[in-house]
């Protein structure tokens, strides 16, 4: 966010731009849904000045995700895990296309 930007920080994927009750809105789910996944630990909101949960864009694509799953009938905790280890992987195999871009021999003359 700069002097130029006021509203930057609204593209702050990490921002915790939403209360409890619109994140909710938002999901089509209820409040103690997103008190049992932060329950479960699969997100933490952070707490405004108040003392009111407040939750990123990227805490409700997590919370999308499990309730997904919790509507097929996956159990709460099992769904949070779920999607905890589906994250662990993706990161794993992030760091992983990494490490291997990183060990490619490079080819000056740029054929393959």
């Amino acid at each position: 966010m700069t002097a130029d930007d006021p509203f930057g920080r609204l593209d702050d994927d990490d921002y915790p731009a939403y209360t409890m009750g619109r994140a909710a809105d938002m999901l089509n789910t209820t409040q103690g849904f997103l008190r049992a996944i932060g329950e479960a630990r699969l997100i933490t909101p952070l707490r405004s000045a108040g003392g009111h949960r407040r939750y990123s864009c990227y805490q409700l694509r997590i919370a999308a995700r499990a309730r997904e799953l919790v509507d097929r009938g996956t159990p709460i905790e099992a769904a949070c895990r779920i999607v905890i280890i589906e994250d662990q992987l993706e990161d794993a195999q992030r760091i992983d296309a990494e490490y291997r871009r990183a060990d490619a021999p490079s080819d000056p003359s740029g054929s393959v």
